[in-house]
């Protein structure tokens, strides 16, 4: 359902790619063994930069609805990501002082990794999340959630219900929404008058400067440089006045949003730190986007060179991960099993399934003792410290970790 070739946030014709990753299947649509012989949907993966905002982003191929409603991805399985959740909640606790009277509402709440530990201190919690069967976790777990999609709509059912929130958090969810203008207006309706919005995504600054090309995949349909996203946010009657810089996903911002008229909180440092370090580095003038594509390529060369070596010289080679990222990787390289054997990831969801267009079968951990692979090639490489230490045993039979981005890379 592709929704046309215009900018998704201030509508100018798209004319100017950024990357172009050939054709590629929904990053996280594992498949069974009987859909192996089936017909499988690719769509374009390419990438355009707006001339007029400097928004970076793809076409809607298929609806939210269709790639969100059931989803594989469940945020505990990953300790490095909770222990992530667990200092966020403390620090929002001590800083801004949320007790038993604040509302806290997390937009896309998974399984409620995060809401727990807000749980946990005794504070008003209520999770939105669309996947259906993540939702159910996160139910089971005692963690109250409403299985819907976040905009403008839910938002003001939300708002006619009494339901506003102190703090309204969304984690890796705004690269996600195919119309952002209706998304931040939603959260504006839901926010109280003095309240606060902390959302975290990828920085596109850390993408282009490490060739992050695998963080692009259908799912999310926009990338975000600060300047592009505080312009967004100040469209609607937001004021971002704070962000951090964070090493998570390879480098992410977690921007603070205030309603444009509450000045008991003013703009700080790092926002004006950030904003003048963008300009500097290019990020308004469109011609800066265009360099990205031929690195692109070439870290793409850098991979095959790697693999092939390692194949003509009877190594064996297996994944450890089956994250969206790796699925991007994997499509637009051309790496199928007949470079990488096998991967494996933690998580029972994904276990005796098969990556999405090359086939590879994903297993659990134990299979990497069972087969003694001279290399691990970690797939979820902004995990790579958490990994490498879960899988240290490999090295007693000189077994060595590869990461791909933002370069190979061969760990002992």
């Amino acid at each position: 359902m592709k929704t046309g070739n215009t900018c998704r946030f201030c509508g100018t014709p798209l004319q100017h790619t950024f990357a172009d990753l050939g054709a590629s299947p929904l990053a996280n649509s594992y498949l069974n063994a009987d859909q192996l012989e089936k017909m499988e949907p690719f769509y374009p993966l390419h990438v355009y930069v707006c001339d007029a905002c400097l928004l970076v982003q793809l076409p809607v191929w298929q609806s939210a609805e269709e790639i969100f409603s059931d989803y594989a991805y469940f945020s505990s399985y990953s300790e490095s990501w909770l222990r992530h959740a667990q200092e966020y909640a403390r620090m929002m606790v001590d800083r801004f002082g949320f007790d038993s009277r604040s509302s806290i509402i997390e937009i896309a709440s998974n399984d409620g990794y995060l809401l727990r530990y807000f749980k946990e201190r005794g504070i008003p919690i209520l999770g939105i999340e669309p996947a259906g069967n993540v939702a159910k976790a996160a139910r089971d777990a005692g963690i109250p959630t409403l299985v819907k999609f976040f905009g403008s709509k839910t938002a003001e059912e939300l708002s006619a219900g009494g339901t506003h929130a102190d703090l309204l958090i969304g984690n890796n969810v705004l690269a996600h929404v195919p119309d952002v203008n209706d998304f931040i207006r939603g959260m504006k309706i839901v926010l109280k008058s003095g309240g606060i919005i902390t959302m975290e995504f990828p920085h596109l600054m850390r993408l282009m400067d490490e060739t992050q090309f695998d963080t692009i995949y259908h799912e999310h349909f926009s990338y975000f440089s600060f300047l592009t996203v505080e312009k967004m946010f100040s469209g609607h009657g937001l004021t971002l006045f704070d962000v951090e810089e964070l090493p998570t996903h390879g480098g992410s911002l977690r921007i603070f949003a205030r309603h444009a008229q509450d000045t008991s909180k003013p703009v700080g440092p790092r926002v004006t730190g950030l904003r003048d370090r963008e300009t500097a580095a290019g990020f308004t003038d469109v011609e800066h986007y265009l360099s990205f594509s031929e690195r692109m390529k070439e870290t793409k060369r850098k991979i095959l060179t790697f693999l092939i070596e390692a194949k003509r010289g009877g190594k064996s080679v297996a994944g450890y991960g089956a994250p969206a990222k790796g699925n991007t990787l994997l499509n637009y390289c051309g790496i199928r099993s007949d470079f990488i054997d096998y991967t494996v990831d933690r998580s029972p969801h994904k276990q005796g399934h098969y990556l999405p267009g090359v086939h590879i079968p994903i297993h659990g951990p134990d299979r990497v003792r069972e087969t003694r692979p001279d290399y691990l090639v970690i797939l979820p490489w902004n995990l790579r410290e958490e990994i490498m230490e879960q899988m240290s045993y490999i090295r007693s039979w000189g077994g060595r970790f590869v990461v791909f981005v933002p370069d190979v890379k061969v760990y002992p």
